[in-house]
């Protein structure tokens, strides 16, 4: 039922193209503070489409490089709001764990690239998600969440509650201690239904992570300050990633 694959069974072509995904995806996550696997998982599907295996592997680095940048910016944190939102995002986190761990494979690709369609088409013509009001707070959370619990990528509906609602400064530090905490949530129902970990193809690509992690923390004021710019480029790129991932599964 549960992918067996392992980082080492691809070619050197593959795990070339693979290192520099996890070193984009580490950038982008440090950098924005989200958004490193909903940028970096539909490229990860051209590789291999199982999102079984890569979805453990990014997790697994989440944990390792929040973690880390973590351990000294606790005092950073908004965590009377982030109390307030876990009502609402945690319960649907795990219905879409479940989801993902029933739903067949090819209903997974197509959900993640419909998620990452979306996120494209706002971002090339700068649009926002918008929520003013505490009902649609409430429904942007709930469906966050339930989108992060299958696929990861569901992290841009819940930060357009959190940009609302926390000060510019603590954002990220929160957003880290959020992302900490349900992927923790997704990796226990892991462990819990057997699924494979591929704790040693995460290992073998921390270092590539590690460097997109560590460029995206020296660039990430510059990254604030021409967020649209960076956002158009990356939806126009990403749709066509996704058009491509559309047509491949036709």
């Amino acid at each position: 039922m549960f992918s067996q694959i392992h980082l080492l069974e691809f070619n050197t072509t593959q795990l070339i193209l693979v290192a520099l995904i996890f070193t984009w995806s580490g950038f982008v996550r440090s950098g924005l503070g989200f958004g490193g696997a909903a940028l970096g998982l539909p490229l990860m599907l051209f590789i291999d489409d199982q999102p079984l295996f890569w979805l453990p592997v990014i997790g697994t680095h989440l944990l390792i490089f929040t973690g880390w940048t973590l351990r000294s910016r606790l005092k950073n944190v908004d965590w009377g709001y982030l109390k307030k939102s876990f009502v609402y995002i945690l319960p649907a986190k795990l219905v879409g764990v479940f989801g993902l761990l029933n739903l067949p494979n090819n209903w997974l690709i197509i959900m993640i690239y419909s998620i990452t369609m979306f996120y494209a088409v706002l971002w090339l013509l700068n649009l926002k998600i918008h929520s003013e009001k505490g009902w649609t707070d409430k429904i942007l959370l709930v469906l966050g969440g339930y989108v992060s619990g299958t696929s990861l990528t569901g992290a841009p509906l819940i930060v357009a509650v959190f940009m609302q609602k926390i000060n510019k400064s603590q954002l990220r530090d929160t957003l880290f201690v959020l992302w900490f905490i349900l992927v923790t949530v997704k990796m226990s129902t892991f462990v819990a239904f057997g699924v494979d970990l591929h704790t040693g193809s995460a290992l073998l690509l921390v270092p590539a992570a590690a460097v997109g992690h560590i460029i995206g923390l020296k660039t990430h004021d510059y990254m604030m300050h021409n967020d649209a710019l960076f956002k158009r480029v990356i939806g126009a790129v990403l749709m066509i990633i996704c058009l491509i991932g559309f047509s491949s599964l036709l």
